[in-house]
């Protein structure tokens, strides 16, 4: 089976793309602005043709010509530019454009061009450095360096700035097991967001699935292979959250990048004759996982960050896109193919197990081996120490959420991710400074966002000066954070929130690429910063213990006898001890007090 993409090696170079409809392909070289073509050659679906001579570092690009019917998912127009979906490196960033949707409207001159990369010697095989159990920091790159004022200002919002002494200090003092990066591949901004004025600063709209942002990582992958060389050495892993689920060349009247202009039965479609785009994503479009040549593009790219970069392993977003054909499917063949794979049987795999298509939630429902983010540990919490939550439910997400992933076997430890806050949704200090999102700087009326956050804000919304309200609030984010740190599973802490990063009641700041969306380093909580490096050091010392629940463990009410079930099920019940025998594992909350206290 060809490899598609493009491949100097032996004196030649050789590029394949898939375009099964078309009816002529070319590929385009450029020198500067000058474009020349050459005619491919059909190979059943692929494209291909071999050049003399070692092209690394030109830039490349494909046009195709074929039936321009888009109600039958046929895109040609050998006016746009289009990426290939193997390029690893683009020359420029995604800019969004009228003219990306035109018929007949040249596009060659803003699409990016794909850079032809040079022969990368594979890494060695090495075990992931992750352990369950351990601490995730979930950081958006850019947002997370811009204001770091160690970090040279060069070097500020790009992936070496995570190599940068400052910040590895930083994630060890914490004891952080892995860094999850946000996606940092080649998005394009969402069509409404120019005309705000704004720009998409999560990444989460990708075109070119394993070609590195060159905002994010101007050095290619290089400097993503330096910087996780640099993780490695601090004993930090690296866990990359990729979006397979959908292309940002969005809905209908999206426009043609990529796939859409090469390959559009990528795309899902409902039955003909409808054959309408699937939107099981909430983003225009669906990628179909009952293609195989979608699989082998996602397994493709994994493979590459394995091969060439290192990384440890993937966060999915909107995972059961890839077990739907086009329903989920628990035995779907993507699981089967990773798991056979030998570079990617053994990496660390993380689903988000939601999307917004039928039957779209499926927390507990992927394989064994992966970890799910919960957030029926993240909802069930907030309730708790919001006031309207039972401490029998609490204690079910303390001890694995069984009742979700099942009994925990011996040795295999719990498959929940717990986390209170994420990237989307409140940071976790606006959480107990706001009863109600404030969305008003993206622009759509404050319509967009979660409406329910099970959030409150000690008596008065947003920022205040009064010492007993601060105060208030302080506890109440040690305890939400003791909470999470006394859990059994896998924790996640988002970039920040262990020293109060504040949105400013922004629980959707996707297009905040300025201060509301990145981190404050100046305005650092540093008494809470050091609250949460002691929970974590407790943590860190009983890594397998947090790992899989103790068992048997002893709950106790507050007069010191084993818990009834009347007692699990008293309204306002408030008060818990937790203890293993003979481990010094142990915790106690007190809601009314406002307090988790972990035994040392």
């Amino acid at each position: 089976m060809t490899t598609p993409g493009a491949r100097a090696e032996a004196g030649t170079t050789r590029f394949t793309v898939r375009s099964p409809r078309a009816e002529a392909v070319w590929l385009c070289l450029f020198a500067g602005e000058a474009e020349t073509r050459h005619a491919m050659e059909r190979s059943g679906s692929d494209w291909t043709i071999t050049l003399p001579g070692d092209l690394s570092g030109t830039l490349y690009g494909y046009r195709a010509a074929g039936p321009w019917a888009p109600e039958e998912g046929c895109w040609f127009d050998p006016a746009k530019l289009l990426v290939d979906p193997y390029a690893v490196e683009l020359d420029r960033r995604f800019v969004q454009s009228p003219l990306l949707a035109t018929f007949g409207e040249d596009t060659g001159g803003i699409v990016p061009r794909a850079v032809v990369p040079a022969p990368l010697a594979p890494l060695p095989p090495e075990q992931p450095r992750f352990a369950r159990g351990g601490l995730v920091y979930e950081l958006n790159v850019r947002g997370f360096t811009m204001l770091h004022p160690d970090v040279p200002e060069a070097l500020r919002g790009t992936v070496a700035a995570l190599a940068h002494p400052a910040v590895l200090a930083h994630l060890s003092r914490l004891n952080v097991t892995a860094v999850e990066l946000m996606p940092i591949v080649a998005w394009v901004d969402e069509r409404h967001l120019p005309p705000l004025g704004l720009v998409n600063s999560w990444g989460y709209n990708p075109v070119a699935m394993m070609a590195l942002d060159p905002g994010l990582c101007p050095g290619g992958v290089a400097e993503l292979r330096r910087t996780v060389e640099a993780l490695h050495a601090a004993g930090i892993g690296v866990v990359l959250d990729l979006v397979f689920n959908h292309s940002g060349e969005s809905d209908v009247h999206g426009g043609i990048l990529s796939l859409r202009g090469l390959d559009d039965a990528m795309y899902a479609r409902a039955p003909e004759p409808d054959g309408r785009l699937i939107n099981d994503t909430g983003c225009g479009n669906t990628l179909d996982f009952a293609n195989p040549a979608v699989r082998r593009l996602a397994i493709d790219t994994m493979r590459h960050f394995v091969t060439h970069c290192g990384v440890d392993g993937f966060r999915f977003d909107l995972a059961p896109i890839l077990a739907r054909g086009p329903g989920f499917d628990p035995a779907a063949p993507i699981f089967a193919e990773i798991g056979a794979d030998p570079l990617l049987a053994d990496r660390v795999l993380i689903a988000e197990p939601w999307d917004i298509g039928p039957g779209g939630y499926q927390l507990g429902a992927f394989p064994p081996n992966w970890l799910e983010w919960n957030d029926r540990f993240r909802d069930d919490v907030r309730r708790f120490w919001k006031g309207d939550g039972s401490i029998g439910v609490l204690a079910t997400r303390l001890a694995g959420s069984t009742d979700i992933f099942g009994p925990q076997r011996v040795g295999e430890g719990c498959r929940s991710i717990n986390f209170i806050a994420a990237h989307d949704g409140f940071t976790l200090a606006d959480m107990v400074a706001y009863a109600e999102r404030h969305n008003w700087a993206n622009g759509e009326n404050n319509r967009d966002g979660h409406g329910e956050n099970f959030s409150w804000n000690n008596g008065v919304e947003g920022p205040s000066n009064d010492a007993a309200i601060i105060a208030a609030r302080r506890r109440d984010l040690k305890a939400l954070l003791g909470t999470l740190f006394a859990s059994a599973g896998t924790i996640m802490l988002t970039a920040g929130d262990e020293f109060g990063r504040t949105q400013q009641g922004n629980n959707n700041a996707y297009c905040q690429d300025n201060a509301i969306g990145w981190v404050d380093w100046n305005a650092r909580d540093l008494a809470l910063e050091e609250h949460v490096i002691a929970l974590s050091a407790a943590r860190a010392g009983n890594l397998r213990t947090f790992a899989q629940f103790p068992d048997p463990v002893v709950w106790q009410s507050r007069d010191g006898k084993a818990m009834t079930v009347e007692d699990w099920e008293r309204p306002g019940a408030d008060w818990l001890r937790c203890s293993a025998p003979g481990t010094g594992f142990g915790f106690t909350i007190d809601r009314a007090e406002r307090s988790v206290n972990i035994d040392s």
